[in-house]
């Protein structure tokens, strides 16, 4: 059997909260949580694949040219080094999120600065790591690469979809009664996840295994069999536990095929994994913004124009750039509006997909813009922002499905004590410490994405759920495995939930905040197909079916389910499809931050006393997990703020820290008590199961909260990202 349901139109039906076991919103633990923290759970790189070879990269030392001599015989059959793989299908850049196909190709060109252009494989991995290190590779530099987006002759492009030129935004600050105009600066992120990367291949005949740590086996499968050049039946992908992905496992990377290419050519499994530099250099990275902002409002603080015109980078050929300005389009009003994003074209570690594309930088820099406004217009920032909520779409006139952007601010408000605060800056002090508050909006657009799952009730009366979508961290085992738990009457303990293997049916893969909703409504579909096959045989009416506890009926009356199925299973496939709800309303999730800082008034050092963060999400599904997804998302928003920064050198274009010993990401004496608070929400223009993706809506502006407090505590802006204590010290308030 097989359930499908396209999104054409909004589906209000609200079964699950219909339904008896209680199981779907609760704080339900994780499933797969014991195997983590035991040590059971088994990440890519501890698989014990017999006779195993080792591969390592080799990165190449040139910002741009060709490589025109590898020599791999001074070293093969030394050391225990048994190959040197040069060939032609090596990926030059990893695939974009969703790319579906294989990525640019031919190793020999290079683009940037630690390019793997080669792979050495060796009997253990210390000998493969050493014959890397040894090889001697010749090359023939170009000398016209370019390295500084910001520079005058380095290339740029204006990607014609980004573009918006609305009404008369000059004439509209012109006549502002109050207005800000200002450039902000956000530097390149990595994605800094705690599993590096890492494949290991194996061929039977025409067969390849892959074990990766990807995120998307449902385009990952075929960017790496177009990457092959054989057929994607030919291969199957295993990613049942990744140990974090924010954007950079989305598509295929180097690793995959040099560990295929490897195997099928020694005859033995190979396993590749990166190094924390390689993982810095090879995979994805946030690009670097300048954003150029402009308000304009009236007397009454009511926006009348909207500017934000942005420079982002990527490598020349690259189609993905930083969609700054997403959110933007729509979380304000403002009738003239000139919106707007410029590509530099540079010899840079390719740009891609990393923690909230967009939103991420383009909303930090947006809520300081709209925290100046506030000051300069006189009006509290909390009440200029719902001043500011349009009726409409301000650009394509089409409704907002449910939005609780305004209960957000005012319940966050209330909570956080907003009205007692101190409003004149640099004006409290506790000892050597200035105190000061922010807060900022929150927004990330929501996506539902196709998707599959096989639910089987199994003879015995418990279930089986299959989809190759995978857990990345989100608790994706947890979510599954209680909605069907849900619609099926079944203990938590009675589902099996497995994921990431590319033979089961395709799903949505982790990213984009869609896993959840999109996986979610298939498997809520075949459970609903099951229901209906379980009330034809009792018949009666599949909304009249009593399930709960693994039984069916009420009272005295209710039997196992087993008994109902008399040795027979029930399977079914759920599948959803995006459809005319995504066109014909604005979806997306809304919230807000508030937080306190504590600035040495000697030392310029800031730390995050206490933060809080109120968001709507749809329905939530986990109340543990969401709020779990919450706290990460926030403590990417205090190292946007304070301390990460991808720092490249602009003689060769090379990233200079490309480890976690010099990119600083928040550590725990960084992070403070974090509250959070999920709003009760339904929107049934979004998925069946009337949910939203939460996973990167926590960092969507979380930034700005903390460097509007920095400016509430010391009366210094800072526009140049992250607020490190150089950027504080010469303008700190004296004694």
């Amino acid at each position: 059997m097989t359930a499908h349901q396209k999104m054409d139109k909004a589906d209000s039906r609200n079964r699950l909260d219909d339904m008896a076991q209680g199981l779907v919103g609760s704080p339900m633990d994780r499933p797969d949580g014991p195997l983590k923290v035991s040590g059971q759970a088994t990440y890519t790189h501890e698989w014990d694949v017999p006779d195993m070879l080792y591969g390592v990269l080799v990165r190449a030392t040139i910002s741009k040219g060709r490589v025109t001599d590898v020599a791999s015989g001074a070293i093969i059959g030394k050391n225990g080094v048994r190959a040197v793989i040069t060939d032609d299908r090596l990926l030059r850049r990893p695939a974009q999120g969703g790319a579906d196909e294989a990525p640019p190709q031919g190793a020999k060109q290079v683009d940037y600065f630690g390019q793997p252009i080669a792979l050495v494989v060796a009997e253990t991995f210390e000998q493969a790591r050493h014959g890397a290190n040894i090889l001697n590779v010749s090359y023939e530099a170009e000398g016209n690469a370019a390295f500084d987006p910001e520079a005058n002759d380095t290339d740029t492009d204006l990607p014609e979809d980004d573009q918006l030129d609305q009404g008369d935004l000059d004439q509209a600050m012109a006549d502002a009664a109050f207005s800000v105009d200002q450039v902000y600066r956000t530097p390149g992120h990595n994605s800094a996840a705690m599993e590096p990367h890492c494949a290991i291949a194996s061929w039977d005949g025409d067969k390849l295994t892959l074990r990766g740590s990807y995120q998307m086996l449902n385009f990952n499968i075929n960017e790496l069999a177009d990457a092959l050049h054989i057929v994607p039946d030919n291969i199957r992908m295993l990613s049942p536990y990744v140990g974090g992905g924010f954007g950079s496992k989305l598509g295929i990377s180097p690793e995959a095929v040099s560990a295929a290419l490897a195997a099928k050519d020694i005859g033995q499994p190979v396993c590749v994994a990166l190094s924390r530099p390689q993982v810095f250099e090879t995979t994805m990275r946030r690009s670097e913004t300048r954003q150029h902002v402009r308000l304009a409002c009236g007397e009454d603080g009511v926006l009348t124009g909207i500017g934000h015109e942005c420079l982002v980078s990527n490598l020349p050929g690259e189609g993905f750039y930083e969609p700054v300005t997403q959110a933007t389009h729509f979380i304000y009003g403002g009738e003239h509006r000139r919106l707007g994003i410029e590509v530099a074209r540079v010899n840079r570690t390719c740009g891609g997909s990393v923690r909230a594309p967009g939103e991420a930088v383009g909303m930090q820099v947006l809520e300081n813009a709209m925290d100046e406004l506030a000051e300069a217009a006189g009006i509290d920032p909390v009440e200029l922002r719902k001043r500011n909520v349009p009726e409409r779409h301000p650009e394509q006139d089409i409704p907002y499905s449910s939005r609780r952007f305004v209960e957000a601010l005012d319940e966050g408000a209330r909570i956080f004590e907003w009205d007692k605060r101190n409003k004149k800056p640099g004006s409290l002090r506790e000892g050597d410490w200035l105190i000061g508050h922010g807060m900022a909006g929150a927004a990330r657009v929501n996506i539902l994405s196709e998707a599959k799952a096989r639910v089987t009730l199994l003879a015995d009366g418990s279930a089986l759920v299959e989809t190759d979508m995978t857990d990345i961290g989100t608790g994706t085992y947890a979510i599954l495995t209680q909605i069907a738990g849900e619609m099926l009457g079944l203990p938590a303990d009675k589902v099996d939930t497995k994921l990431g293997d590319s033979d089961f049916p395709r799903g949505p893969g982790s990213g984009g905040s869609w896993g959840a909703a999109s996986a979610g409504s298939a498997v809520f579909l075949a459970c609903e197909d099951i229901r209906k096959a379980i009330a034809k045989k009792l018949g009666i009416d599949e909304a009249d079916l009593p399930l709960v506890d693994g039984r069916v009926g009420r009272g005295d009356a209710a039997r196992p389910i087993s008994e109902i199925l008399d040795g027979e299973a029930i399977s079914a496939i759920g599948h959803i499809e995006p459809g005319q709800t995504l066109e014909e309303m604005q979806q997306a999730t809304y919230g807000s931050y508030f937080a306190e800082v504590a600035v040495n008034a000697v030392t310029g050092e800031t730390r995050v006393k206490r933060m809080l963060g109120v968001f709507g999400a749809g329905r939530i599904l986990n109340e543990k997990t969401a709020t779990s997804q919450c706290y990460g998302g926030m403590i990417w928003g205090i190292g946007s703020a304070l301390t990460e920064e991808l720092v490249f050198d602009n003689r060769d274009g090379h990233i200079v820290n490309h480890d976690l010993a010099e990119y600083h990401i928040p550590v725990n004496l960084d992070v403070p008590q974090i509250d959070v608070v999920l709003l009760k929400e339904r929107d049934e223009w979004a998925s069946p199961i009337q949910a939203k993706g939460i996973g990167e809506l926590g960092i969507c502006g979380a930034a700005a909260a903390v460097t509007n407090a920095i400016y509430n505590a010391t009366g210094i802006r800072v526009r140049d990202y992250p607020a490190t204590l150089d950027k504080l010290l010469a303008d700190l308030p004296g004694d």
